[in-house]
């Protein structure tokens, strides 16, 4: 059993992730004013490789790759297309409808869960799917055909793409055991290589403007949202239930939502909040569900 004098620690330790992931969408949004999107993922993701590996020294982690191929693929998609595509997505789209938009992951990942993992999928998880699919047709608001909308596809593709990572990645843990922290700066590091790749041949569509606010947002990326990140995160899944640590993917993206209605006036319009709402509830279903298993 968990030790009870670590349970408020953990949980506080989970508000701050969720604070610090949910908030990021605003600075990754207002930091496009000064720099091209692709240069600014390929800086984060170097400097975050940088953190990442220095908090496995710290920690005194198993610093050798293990399947150096399968950990080439997951850096190419989780860090290299993905973190491209929430990027390029959020130069038109706001910051809290990218964010929702990302974490429809999950809709995602259950049926392809189903169809390579073997994984059943219960009425419950249908009916999360469904409503969820009810929300997202809100926020999209197909019948308004503006600039965003491709925005909008870039994020559902981002979700995608991490949905398939993430099948991959579990598995690769099936077959081979792997630190989970050791596994990320590794795939992190491999993505970094083709983003920097790509920022260096792909003409930039902005000028580099050097700003307080522009190396506050890449310190904030690197160390915080990345590094004190994922010390959190191995903290929080230590001391609490899987279930109850899920439930951080339900609020980043509305303390996205509320930070970027707060700081950049981005209001929802009545169906994308209905749409949000659902979107919200289906994904506190499959939490809870999952939740239940595992007890």
């Amino acid at each position: 059993m968990k030790k009870p004098t670590r349970v408020w620690p953990a949980a506080l330790a989970l508000i701050a992730l969720t604070l610090i992931w949910g908030y990021n969408w605003v600075v990754m949004k207002k930091v496009l004013h000064f720099i091209d999107p692709v240069d600014f993922t390929a800086l984060r993701v170097s400097f975050g490789t940088v953190c990442l590996f220095a908090v496995m020294v710290l920690l005194r982690r198993p610093l050798r790759l293990v399947a150096p191929g399968p950990t080439i693929v997951l850096g190419l998609l989780q860090c290299g297309v993905f973190s491209t595509l929430i990027q390029l997505s959020l130069v038109q789209g706001g910051a809290g409808k990218t964010a929702v938009l990302v974490y429809v992951m999950p809709f995602w990942l259950l049926p392809m869960a189903w169809l390579l993992l073997g994984e059943r999928i219960r009425e419950l998880q249908w009916a999360a799917i469904a409503v969820g699919a009810a929300g997202l047709v809100l926020v999209l608001e197909p019948w308004h055909f503006e600039a965003s909308l491709l925005s909008s596809a870039m994020a559902l593709t981002a979700s995608l793409v991490w949905a398939g990572a993430a099948v991959y990645a579990k598995r690769l843990r099936a077959r081979v055991q792997l630190d989970v922290l050791s596994l990320t700066a590794w795939q992190m590091l491999f993505g970094s290589i083709v983003v920097c790749t790509a920022a260096w041949t792909v003409p930039s569509a902005r000028e580099l403007e050097p700003s307080l606010y522009f190396f506050g947002a890449l310190a904030y990326n690197a160390i915080v949202a990345t590094a004190l990140a994922w010390l959190l995160w191995l903290f929080v899944l230590d001391c609490l239930p899987a279930g109850v640590a899920g439930m951080s993917s339900l609020a980043v993206p509305a303390v996205g939502v509320l930070s970027a209605w707060i700081e950049l006036g981005e209001r929802p319009s009545m169906a994308e909040g209905a749409g949000m709402l659902l979107i919200a509830l289906a994904l506190g279903l499959l939490t809870w569900f999952a939740g239940r298993r595992r007890t």
